[in-house]
């Protein structure tokens, strides 16, 4: 993955995770797993560690300490109201957003393609 990317990714990191958990409660390494299997191969486990907890002190995740055959508990995150709400913002953003870099590489690509006519 390169800089670029990196940093684009460290910017919506929160809000993939919110999303994930709203499929399901997961714990970090669940997370990182599902992010690797669906292409997200860079991700460093510490990254989503970093954003589990910044969710858990934002209040927008319950978390439960569960039992682990190998270790100690794991704590599993749970999407809760106030996380929901900050997912709902995130969609909201990220629509907007998505919209308008589309609407600038279109733009960009119909420049690009009258100046080389």
């Amino acid at each position: 993955m390169g800089k670029q990317q990196t940093e684009m990714l460290k910017g919506i990191l929160e809000g993939i995770v919110l999303a994930i958990l709203a499929m399901r409660p997961a714990y970090g390494y669940e997370i990182t797993t599902w992010l690797r299997d669906r292409g997200f191969a860079d991700i460093a486990e510490g990254t989503v560690y970093a954003v589990l907890v910044r969710i858990e002190q934002k209040g927008l995740v319950d978390v439960e300490k569960v039992p682990s055959e190998k270790g100690p508990p794991r704590k599993v995150y749970t999407l809760n109201a106030a996380g929901t709400a900050s997912l709902d913002e995130f969609w909201q953003a990220w629509g907007f957003l998505a919209d308008r870099v589309a609407q600038l590489h279109d733009e960009h690509r119909d420049h690009t393609d009258t100046q080389e006519n």
